[in-house]
């Protein structure tokens, strides 16, 4: 259970890297123009709000029951309590981010048949990125016997170290399902996120559920619209092949390839 718990926690935080090429440009009208840096920016806001996600949920699991109790890690610090714990984190580098410093406090909200808890960020860095508000997390059942779901309910602000804002509030949803080995096994992402990255504003919503497996480096399929300043742009991410492209098509009908 610990095992797929970080599984889908880390699914969360895949960033994906695109770049444009020159196909259909001259029909594409300037205002809907999804950038390369706008494609990044939208699909790696968790590299940031995300950094630490794997961390809570190893730091919750192993806390159950320890109430009153202090762990001690030479990259952060735990003060468990009867409703949750506060995490100091000591310039950690984590899955290979920026050092992570700041005090997380973070509180367990049991329900009959749902186990979630809520981190509250204020004035947490991860490098010189400042982040304020508050992630929550629900571990839930999949769809199969050999499924688990996770979900990630958001309300973040990330203060860039240029002085840009980005803002992102939504909820995702993994579910990874065990193959016989860690290779045959898959996941997907489902959900809706709104973003504003400086002066644009962005929505995301997964109409088809993207999906991958943990032997292939990008997202395999799946079908998001993704909206930019009103403008509906759909990005769709393949037939299930393991490749590095999806297909963006344009409010005019043109279609442009971005390479992950």
């Amino acid at each position: 259970m610990r095992a797929l718990l970080l599984f889908a926690l880390g699914t969360l935080i895949l960033g994906l890297q695109g770049c444009s090429t020159d196909a259909d440009e001259q029909v594409i009208p300037q205002d809907a123009k999804l950038t390369q840096t706008e494609f990044q920016a939208v699909m790696g806001a968790d590299e940031w709000t995300g950094a630490v996600d794997a961390t809570l949920a190893e730091i919750y699991q192993a806390g159950i029951g320890m109430s009153g109790k202090t762990a001690l890690d030479g990259c952060y610090d735990v003060i468990y309590g009867d409703t949750g714990f506060s995490a100091t984190f000591k310039n950690c580098v984590l899955n290979g981010t920026d050092n992570v410093n700041g005090t997380l406090v973070v509180v367990y909200n049991i329900a009959a048949e749902t186990t979630s808890f809520t981190a509250t960020f204020e004035g947490f860095y991860v490098g010189d990125i400042e982040l304020n508000g508050t992630r929550t997390f629900t571990l839930g059942s999949g769809s199969t016997q050999n499924a688990i779901a996770f979900e990630v309910s958001s309300e973040m602000s990330a203060l860039m170290g240029d002085g840009t804002l980005i803002t992102e509030a939504g909820i995702k949803t993994v579910e990874v399902t065990l193959g016989a080995s860690l290779t045959a096994s898959t996941f997907t992402i489902q959900g809706s996120w709104n973003l504003t990255i400086g002066e644009n504003a962005y929505s995301a919503i997964v109409t088809s559920a993207l999906s991958g497996t943990f032997d292939c480096t990008h997202l395999v399929s799946g079908i998001m619209e993704l909206s930019k300043n009103g403008l509906e742009i759909e990005v769709d991410f393949g037939d299930g092949s393991c490749d590095n492209k999806v297909i963006i098509t344009y409010p005019n009908g043109a279609k442009e390839e971005l390479l992950l």
